[in-house]
């Protein structure tokens, strides 16, 4: 019987110190936790949703293809996909994809994807698949974004007319009241020439004002555009978010955010924590796919 005590005090002790190990939480821009129904709920109200993500955070893309498939129910179907990770100039590829007249290795073949298209990417894209949604490839090409960083953004005048439907309507505007921009400058540093600086800027831009252009030409009204991206481009209501909101005020918009946290709770960060209308917290040393 005292063997039997005891072993009752030690599971007690042990449960009170054991580890809660949690991959990811969410929370709305007050800074309260919600719960993942009551959070595809509230995107099915939104024309747009940005989904930023880290690339090499496995949870991330995982939530990204379980919230869509989620909002899919919820919408009737009624939704569309976009994403960073798929230029203009392969749209066509992708359609050919999507429709089953390419397979899995001519898409391969034929399109620039990304490294971790097999993992990360290739869920979303088999999901639109399977319930014959259209999938837009929103992204500049990247040669066109290069060619800004090295050269301005005045040489992309010099593009064919064919060249230029890839890209958004010239000129583009770039300012830095666009939010994270003034941060990119501030990461170049002190020394780094103007010039050199406002290019990269400006190559910034024109990934953000293409994939703006993109969402703004493909998105139909009743749908939820669920658009996925490199964290950097949606955060704080910059980059594609800001270029929207230049051409349509209107839309109604949502931003999940990412952001990276040590403590095992996982906790709203105390600093550089800029919410945005849902946030997503995933522990730091989350599975990387590369």
């Amino acid at each position: 019987m005292k063997n039997i005590f005891i072993a009752i005090l030690l599971a007690g002790f042990c449960s009170l110190h054991a580890q809660n190990f949690k991959a990811y939480q969410f929370y709305d821009q007050k800074g309260k936790e919600i719960k993942t129904d009551k959070l595809v709920k509230e995107l099915a109200q939104y024309d747009v949703v940005f989904f930023g993500e880290n690339h090499n955070s496995s949870i991330n893309h995982w939530l990204q293809l379980k919230i869509t498939e989620a909002l899919y129910e919820k919408k009737n179907g009624q939704i569309m996909l976009g994403a960073e990770m798929f230029e203009r100039d392969n749209q066509s590829q992708l359609n050919q994809y999507l429709s089953g007249k390419f397979d899995a290795k001519t898409l391969k073949d034929s399109a620039r994807l990304w490294n971790n298209y097999p993992t990360d990417y290739k869920p979303l894209v088999d999901f639109a698949k399977d319930k014959k949604l259209t999938f837009v490839a929103t992204n500049i090409p990247r040669r066109y974004a290069s060619q800004t960083s090295k050269e301005g953004l005045e040489s992309l005048n010099r593009l064919s007319e064919k060249e230029k439907t890839y890209i958004a309507q010239l000129p583009i505007k770039v300012t830095l009241d666009t939010p994270g921009y003034t941060e990119m400058k501030a990461m170049m540093g002190e020394h780094a020439e103007g010039t050199k600086v406002m290019n990269f800027i400006s190559a910034q831009a024109t990934k953000d004002a293409t994939m703006a252009e993109s969402i703004l030409k493909s998105w139909q009204a009743g749908k939820t555009f669920i658009h996925y991206n490199g964290n950097y481009h949606s955060k704080e209501f910059g980059g594609i978010y800001w270029y929207i909101k230049q051409k349509n005020p209107t839309l109604k918009m949502a931003v999940i955010s990412v952001f990276e946290s040590e403590n095992p709770e996982l906790k709203v960060p105390e600093k550089e924590y800029k919410p945005t209308e849902f946030n997503l917290i995933i522990p730091t040393d989350m599975t990387k796919t590369f």
